[in-house]
Formats: C-alpha cells, structure tokens, sequence
C-alpha cells in the first residue's frame, strides 16, 4: 500500500489540529511543522528548512496554516515572514522537489472588499499589515499555478472557532468569561461593539472543505464559510443563558473601540456545490466550548 504523506506548517493551531485528525483518519502519515510545541520544530521562514523538510519526505500534500492571526501592524514583519516567505518558500521547494503535490494555502476573508457577501470574484483590499501579507501569498500562488503547473490551492477562511482557539479571539474570550464567572469570578469582560455580525463556523467543518477543496481539480480558489451571521451579542446571550447568567450583569461596553468590520460574511456557493456544508450551527459550537 502506498505510504500517503501531508506535511502541516503551522500545525499547533486548531485547523491544524482538526486536519491531522481528519488526515490520520484516511491512514495519512502527518508531519506536523510548528515553531514551539511537541511538533517538529522550525520555521516556514527559513528556506532551507523547508526545502530539507520537503525534500526528505515528498509529500502528497501540503498545508500552510501558520500565521499570527492578527491585524495590528506592529505584527507587520512576522505575518510577512511567516505568510508570504513561507507561502514562497513551499512552493519553490515544491517545484524543484515534488511538483505533483498538491499545496493549500490559507487565505482570509479580511483580505477583501467587504460591501457585501464575499465570493471568489469580490476584488482585494489591502486595509492591514495582514491582509497585505495574504494578498502577496495568493499572487505567490497564482504565479507558481500559471508559471510551473503545480496545483495550488488558496481557501479564504470566515470566522470559525473550536475549543482550541485562544482567548485572543473574542467567540473564546466570552467562552472562558461565562466559564470563570459561572464558577464564582466576580470579574467584567469589556467588549468593544457587540452589534458585529459575523459567521461562527466550527474549524472542523472548515478542515473539511480545505479536503474538499484539494481534491478536484477545476477550482483553485474558493471561500469557506457558511454564509450565515450571527452578532457578537447573539453569542453572548447565549452563552450567558446557558449558565442562567443574564449577562448585562457582567458586561462593560468600551465605545471608544472601533470594529474593524460591521459585517462579515462569506456566499459560499461553489465550496458547497463541491458537496461541502458544515454540520455544527452557532448553537452547537457555542456548547462544544462551554462543555470543554
């Protein structure tokens, strides 16, 4: 039988998480490529680590998750190092190596024009250091397609979250704010606007439709998300009522704290007509990580 090999850069994050599970499942041997934690430790960054790493396992397929997933600029030279050397770095090693892997590469809804529901044909906007950083990869991409052949994929990844996610990310703030004042924290969480409207997708349904997405070979770009908002307060009523907590009690609104966006929202049509849609709702991601 052959030995079916994915390398993960970025793997100690949730979607790195869900799709090692989702690999293994199918008998794939998981290398998995991080800068701390129990994995094989470096950096994307470094190309001849990457091109040893490539090299001496020729993979099947590649994922590039790794990122700091934040807008604020003074993350400017990290996300270019990690997002756009590195989206360079796989690729070059890929088309001297193993040409016929097939390469993911994330993307992100922020890196849009948002005026609307976001689809593969609404045009770009570069409006942070991050979404910069995911511009330069996607183009890195299409040039690697078009010029050498290979089979580049870019998923532009909407809000999705799990019980992996850190508190750095708000669905997880609020999560962890129910859990400790429900246990006797007599502590405020202080929110910015709560009337954002967003998608709240489950990353394991978001690891579903990057397999999806990888394993044709007729759409190279594709958004992922469900195409359903939901507020910010949607999610913390609930969250708070399901510790019979009214939440008005615990939660302070800073109204000098400017939204990136008012609404996120991803149309979805060509991931689902590829026969994709997610399984856990709002309300069952919200119990999934209440319960953890």
């Amino acid at each position: 039988m052959k030995n079916r090999t994915a390398l993960i850069f970025g793997a100690n994050g949730q979607d790195g998480f869900y799709l090692t599970a989702l690999l293994q499942q199918k008998a794939f041997n998981v290398i998995k490529i991080s800068r701390r934690g129990n994995d094989i430790t470096g950096d994307v960054s470094d190309f001849a680590f990457v091109e040893r790493i490539i090299k001496e396992h020729l993979p099947e397929y590649i994922f590039h998750f790794a990122a700091n997933s934040t807008t604020r600029h003074d993350a400017l030279f990290e996300n270019h190092q990690t997002i756009c050397t590195g989206t360079l770095n796989i690729l070059e090693s890929v088309k001297l190596f193993c040409p016929r892997a097939k390469v993911f590469i994330s993307g992100s809804a922020l890196q849009f024009v948002n005026k609307g529901p976001i689809d593969e044909q609404t045009p770009f906007e570069a409006k942070s250091a991050y979404s910069v950083a995911r511009i330069h990869s996607v183009y890195a991409a299409r040039y690697f397609r078009q010029s050498f052949s290979l089979s580049v994929y870019v998923g532009y990844f909407f809000n999705h979250d799990s019980p992996f996610r850190t508190e750095q990310h708000i669905n997880q703030k609020i999560v962890r704010a129910v859990q400790n004042i429900s246990n006797g924290s007599k502590g405020k969480l202080r929110l910015g606007n709560i009337d954002v409207q967003k998608e709240f997708n489950f990353a394991g349904d978001m690891v579903e439709a990057v397999w999806k997405l990888v394993n044709q070979d007729y759409i190279f770009e594709a958004v992922l998300g469900c195409g359903k908002m939901y507020s910010i307060k949607d999610w913390i009523k609930y969250c708070f009522e399901k510790r019979n907590l009214d939440w008005a009690k615990f939660v302070t609104i800073d109204r000098n704290y400017l939204p990136e966006y008012d609404r996120l929202v991803s149309n979805p049509q060509i991931i689902m007509n590829m026969g994709w849609k997610p399984k856990v709702d709002f309300y069952n991601l919200a119990d999934m990580m209440l319960n953890v």
